[in-house]
């Protein structure tokens, strides 16, 4: 390779330094490849740093690139996030934000460039989601010397106010959905758009995307309420609650350009691709290219892009979205100056690494340099990408929470990961987006794409937590889906979608029946035949202990009526603790029943395992002191460990057994708990303890406090 031969794409160079350096001698391009070369072997300073201003999986997607590219890489995470994969796959990771919320630690801006300047990083990449469209951030990365890997900031200042890119586009020239010329401050502002387009409309946030601050309105009767529902959930989401109003089109496709651009005005597209599978504005399912889109429609799409992005002097990934009425008019919606969530079907259809583009270009590389001119970029074949999250879409795609128990991907030919929470024994919390794993696949038509992102699905097993992939399974399988020919609505006008199949889930119920038989016993429930070691039933015998030799044998299917507690019930606690101390023999507390280190059976002891043994115990036991069965750990594992109800256990168990005292250890501040309690509290609990069942009350208190002790 000569020393001004662009690289390909697909291999772009390794880098150790930004781009911009400065030439060794008169004619020598800044940006040769025996320049970079020669930093990649060490000759200039220490290697590049790039930090992530982001979380998941589109870190996880950046560090890849970044270490393709001999960077090193660096991770921020809130606390909630100190045990999620992305802080793993980085050379170095730092807590953000301490002492914010989990979403405010990555909205932690001066925090942000502090960690980079302290860690001498170069460049930040922000990802999407979060910083990826604030202009401040961009600027103050800018200001702090760093280089931000997107737009300008004056680029996404102007583009993030969607009233003003939708003058712009009217300005080159470029169709618009017909909608109010600016923000609409009242929805009475809004009369005279509607009185001369009607309804339906749609209210949109000017400052923000991703659904929030979108509002249908079909009827003049609902169009108050939704007007300022719009307001409230834009000020909420972006903290600027200014919306302007559209005409609704019925039943568009919702077609996207991704642009690369880089600092000398080179622009280009890497084709299209169909977002139009959506639930309320979001994004559901992605296919690259767009299907039965007719190709002077796609021609016409992909040329207002690039005159868009050329208007405003874009720079980096980007992306012009527009809407496809059922007449094949074309209109422009907004343009978003990030990387988006669906950019990796776009990566499997041309073959370009979309992230490395973005840094090499932060970096001060021309897209000629990487080999990136229009007539170099070709598609191939067909990309689709469905997005695994804990949401159960039966319940209105709620989210799920808690602990994955078993995770099993899909692979093969044509599949690509990019995974964010996907493993076994990740904790799913509330605390951000539900998504597990993006699942992209690619075949040489749409048919085989199709197929092999049922395959995919199906390989899949996630065990603990709900997932949207028995929809997924639904929607890729519906003749609308399958034909290509979907649009905007299509999931709230197909109720059908939501007939879905469940998971057979075999594996784990025959795990659950083999723990339920070790536990449990068998049962004649699902009995096929006699069992085969069946042998008779040996009850033991118990004798009178006033005359073992000749008295009858005692029944033990009545529980013992004789024993210590009677001296409690009939005469009170005084006389029985007077009885104690004049006993001559030693008196015995048995612990059986109790859980904790102390017990002989360890933990995890169940009520039934201790009924199935009460009559019998009240006969063999009826001299003992007391049983020790309640209270301390005993209570807290059957709640929290068992889900056992511990006052149901001491009450089932004092009718099995009304002859033996019932004792329980509390602490003196802390009753049955781990934390200091009000005294009224703890005499409350013990009134109801003794009201239940209890007699005997053994206090521990750790600091040896004589009142809390006895009061």
């Amino acid at each position: 390779m000569s020393e001004l031969e662009p690289p390909s794409p697909l291999h772009p160079p390794r880098l150790t330094g930004l781009f911009a350096v400065t030439p060794s001698a008169p004619g020598t391009p800044v940006h040769s490849i025996q320049t970079i070369r020669r930093k990649a072997a060490g000759h200039s300073g220490p290697l590049t740093k790039i930090l992530v201003a982001n979380r998941g999986e589109i870190a996880i997607r950046v560090f890849r690139t970044a270490h393709e590219l001999a960077m090193h890489t660096v991770a921020i995470y809130s606390y909630e996030d100190r045990m999620s994969a992305h802080r793993q796959k980085s050379d170095e990771a730092y807590q953000v934000g301490k002492g914010l919320t989990p979403v405010g630690a990555y909205l932690a801006q001066d925090d942000i460039i502090r960690i980079a300047l302290e860690h001498g990083v170069d460049m930040i990449h922000p990802g999407y989601g979060f910083l990826s469209e604030n202009a401040s951030f961009a600027r103050k990365v800018e200001q702090a010397g760093l280089a931000f890997v997107g737009p300008s900031p004056e680029v996404i200042d102007g583009l993030g106010d969607k009233t003003k890119a939708r003058t712009l586009a009217m300005k080159v020239g470029v169709p618009v959905v017909p909608g109010t010329p600016g923000p609409v401050e009242t929805y009475t502002d809004g009369d005279s758009f509607v009185k001369e387009y009607g309804f339906p409309i749609i209210i949109k946030a000017a400052m923000g995307g991703g659904g929030r601050g979108m509002r249908v309105v079909k009827d003049a009767a609902s169009f108050k309420d939704n007007f300022e529902r719009a307001v409230s959930e834009a000020k909420s989401a972006f903290g600027d609650g200014t919306v302007f109003i559209e005409r609704f089109l019925e039943r568009p496709r919702h077609i996207e350009v991704q642009i690369l651009a880089d600092a000398v005005g080179n622009t280009i597209h890497l084709f299209e691709r169909d977002c139009s599978v959506q639930r309320r504005h979001q994004k559901v399912v992605e296919v690259a290219p767009a299907t039965h889109l007719p190709e002077e429609v796609r021609q016409a799409i992909l040329a207002d892009a690039i005159k868009l992005a050329k208007s405003v002097g874009y720079r980096n990934a980007g992306t012009a979205e527009f809407l496809v009425d059922q007449m094949g008019r074309h209109y422009f919606i907004e343009i978003n100056p990030r990387i988006q969530v669906e950019h990796t079907i776009t990566e499997e259809i041309t073959g370009i690494d979309i992230v490395a583009a973005q840094i090499q270009i932060a970096a001060g590389a021309t897209l000629p340099q990487l080999g990136l001119t229009q007539e170099a970029v070709s598609r191939r074949g067909f990309a689709i990408q469905c997005r695994i999250t804990t949401e159960d879409a039966s319940l209105g795609f709620q989210p799920d929470t808690g602990k994955i128990e078993v995770y099993r991907s899909a692979g093969g030919n044509g599949v690509r990961l990019d995974a964010s929470s996907g493993f076994a024994g990740a904790q799913i919390t509330p605390h951000y987006d539900s998504l597990l794993v993006k699942c992209t696949v690619s075949g040489t038509t749409y048919e085989v794409a199709r197929r092999k992102m049922l395959r995919a699905l199906v390989e899949f097993r996630i065990r603990g937590v709900k997932t949207n992939i028995p929809f997924l399974f639904r929607l890729l399988t519906h003749d609308v889906f399958i034909s290509g020919k979907t649009w905007t609505t299509f999931i709230d006008d197909t109720p059908e979608l939501f007939k879905l199949v469940q998971s057979q889930n075999r594996a784990q119920k025959l795990l659950a029946y083999l723990g339920d038989l070790a536990v449990n016993g068998s049962s004649i429930k699902g009995q096929v035949g006699e069992p085969g070691l069946k042998t008779d039933i040996v009850i033991p015998t118990f004798q009178s202990r006033e005359d073992p030799e000749n008295g009858p044998p005692l029944d033990p299917s009545v529980p013992c009526q004789t024993g210590w507690r009677n001296i409690i019930v009939e005469k009170g606690p005084e006389a029985f603790a007077k009885a104690v101390r004049a006993y001559p023999g030693t008196l015995i507390m048995d612990t059986t029943w109790r859980d904790a280190h102390q017990s002989l059976l360890a933990t995890r002891l169940r009520t039934v395992d201790m009924v199935n043994i009460a009559k019998e115990t009240s006969y063999a036991l009826s001299n003992a002191y007391s049983l020790e069965m309640w209270g301390g750990a005993t209570f807290d594992v059957a709640m929290r460990f068992l889900y056992e109800d511990p006052w149901d256990r001491l009450r089932t168990l004092r009718k099995l057994v009304p002859n033996i005292p019932f004792q329980a250890l509390v602490r003196g501040a802390n009753g049955v708990g781990y934390t200091s309690y009000p005294d009224n509290a703890i005499y409350d609990f013990s009134k109801k303890a003794v009201e239940n069942g209890l007699d005997i009350f053994r206090v521990f208190d750790s600091l040896n406090y004589f009142e809390n002790v006895c009061d």
